[in-house]
């Protein structure tokens, strides 16, 4: 299991790099040390194999070693060559692997090379830790739909912003860090037309290392002025709208039927993007629309421990959600809510 969990390791520096491909890390073990390393560092780059392969010394010792890789081994010719094929050719005869590929090209075919071929093969070492890591991977393959993540910053006594939707500094500076943080790990970001209106946000990673998401509004009678950062054309805009269908640079105007529910929409149009992940940073409205629609995986929320309002725009309702982690972030309360139904 050492091993296994030291690939999972290593899959997750690829985080925020390698979506719509899952993060994979792999580990080439010889005689109980480590001979070679590698992980999926970015879309349409070699994969973890290649890079493990690629760190070896002595070439010679990998038909005597085990091969421990998070993810099944690819079996078909997309951006790069098929992995299986490599290891095959570079002669290892035993293949340690975490979880299958739920990826309909692959599903199997590549253990199945790998048998064909003579190798030792064995699957579901740490499963279930394997399946946290790329779970936005296997939750757009399942559900044929982006893995949902909310968030949101209220008061103490519950608000998210002034009556009159002002904007309220919330958040302490680590509890921003936080969220910038997961604007990293995510693929892309979603707003509505009101946050975009009174908030006017750039929806960026300022505060961490890490990529841009693509931004998304949801603005069904393109009101928004085209001054706002949003239109920028600093980072991918979707904008989800009711009356037109065009592409410019950096931005994209996608119509959706007045006359069929809104957010499945949006959700299917997101997948055939193969946009596997989205933060959806409100308003409530926005919110507790995908929360009534069962429509998210999991939420933070940073609430506020001295601030009060009295009055204003309400936080969401959480609905279906487990509790499963709360810590502080300075000032703030991080509570961590998972979806149970």
């Amino acid at each position: 299991m050492f091993y296994m969990r030291r690939a999972l390791e290593l899959a997750k520096l690829g985080s925020g790099y390698t979506a719509p491909n899952p993060m994979v890390g792999c580990v080439i073990v010889h005689n109980g040390q480590i001979i070679g390393e590698g992980w999926h560092r970015n879309y349409g780059g070699p994969h973890a194999e290649v890079n493990a392969i690629a760190s070896v010394q002595d070439i010679s010792l990998l038909p005597l070693s085990t091969v421990y890789v998070t993810l099944e081994p690819c079996s078909h010719f997309g951006k790069t060559p098929p992995c299986a094929d490599l290891l095959i050719k570079s002669g290892v005869r035993d293949v340690v692997i975490c979880n299958l590929d739920p990826n309909p090209v692959v599903a199997g075919r590549g253990v199945q090379k790998l048998l064909d071929a003579g190798i030792k093969v064995e699957t579901g070492l740490l499963e279930h830790e394997g399946l946290e890591v790329n779970k936005r991977f296997f939750t757009s393959h399942r559900l044929k739909r982006p893995y949902i993540t909310l968030k949101w910053a209220e008061t103490a006594d519950g608000f998210v912003a002034g009556p009159a939707c002002e904007q309220l500094q919330i958040s302490v500076a680590l509890a921003k860090r936080f969220v910038h943080k997961l604007r990293a790990e995510e693929q892309a970001i979603m707003i509505g037309t009101r946050t975009a209106l009174h908030d006017n946000p750039n929806l960026n990673t300022r505060h961490w290392t890490g990529p841009d998401p693509t931004r998304i509004v949801i603005d069904r009678q393109l009101t928004l002025s085209k001054t706002i950062n949003l239109f920028n054309g600093s980072q991918p805009t979707i904008v989800y709208n009711y009356k037109k269908q065009e592409e410019q640079e950096n931005l994209y105007f996608a119509q959706l039927q007045e006359d069929e529910p809104l957010l499945p929409q949006i959700m299917a149009d997101l997948y055939k993007r193969n946009i596997i992940s989205v933060l959806v940073e409100g308003g409530t409205y926005l919110l507790e629309s995908l929360l009534k629609e069962n429509l998210w995986d999991e939420a933070f929320i940073l609430k506020s421990t001295f601030q009060t309002i009295g009055d204003g725009i309400k936080a969401p309702t959480m609905v279906y959600g487990t509790l499963t982690k709360q810590q502080t972030l300075g000032s703030d309360m991080l509570l961590h809510y998972q979806n149970n139904k």
